[in-house]
């Protein structure tokens, strides 16, 4: 089973990369990008085949390593 999952920064918190893409977007010719909010995709590879218990160890390693409570948010999604 693989977990993908996607790590974002909260709302209200700073993306000093978000606005440099965004910039240079707009040097290189894109009109009307509004905003980019910059984040990180984590896939893992899994032994667990109980979708449960997957789900459970993937909250857990999101929680304790794979973002920042403080300031990021993630989600995730199981595919076998």
């Amino acid at each position: 089973m693989k977990a993908r999952i996607h790590v974002t920064l909260k709302k209200g918190v700073l993306d000093p990369q978000g606005k440099a893409i965004s910039h240079t977007l707009e040097a290189l010719g894109f009109e009307g990008v509004e905003s980019v909010r910059q984040g990180k995709f984590i896939e893992i590879e899994l032994a667990e085949s109980d979708e449960k218990k997957a789900a459970a160890q993937v909250d857990e390693m999101c929680k304790k390593l794979l973002a920042n409570m403080v300031i990021e948010n993630y989600d995730y999604k199981l595919v076998s």
